[in-house]
């Protein structure tokens, strides 16, 4: 009886530890993001892929028309965006191709252009409009 109850504290203290190490785990993971997110990189997918990640940088500039927004892949490559002052809010700021605004959730847009996409906290105004 006394190896049975020895057994059977043996297994709930490896309960309690692997409880522990699941908390522990999940706790490194919300800090991994925590610091992904402040690291100021932002969620993109390149042409071509549908594999979102954050690995996108942005730098900011003000400007007459609004917000400067440069986007940078790591490969090199970018686009720049204007957050506009006149309610039309994020458009391409340069080149031919049109951007696309989506709004995919509270606070976040995904602006579409030249086969790139990425995912910006956004303030949205009014009413989304009712599909016909």
């Amino acid at each position: 009886m006394r190896i049975f109850s020895a057994v059977l504290l043996l297994a709930l203290a490896a309960c309690g530890e692997q409880r522990t190490d699941t908390a522990t785990l999940a706790k490194v993971e919300a800090e991994q993001r925590k610091t992904q997110d402040d690291s100021g990189n932002i969620v993109c997918a390149q042409r071509g892929s549908n594999d979102f990640a954050r690995t996108c940088t942005i730098d900011r500039a003000d400007s007459d028309a609004g917000l400067l927004l440069t986007v940078r892949h790591p490969d090199g490559a970018f686009h720049r965006l204007l957050v506009t002052k006149d309610g039309r809010g994020v458009i391409a700021a340069d080149g031919a191709e049109r951007a696309t605004v989506t709004i995919i959730g509270t606070g976040e847009i995904e602006v579409a252009l030249g086969g790139d996409r990425y995912r910006l906290p956004a303030t949205v105004k009014g009413k989304p409009a009712k599909a016909s």
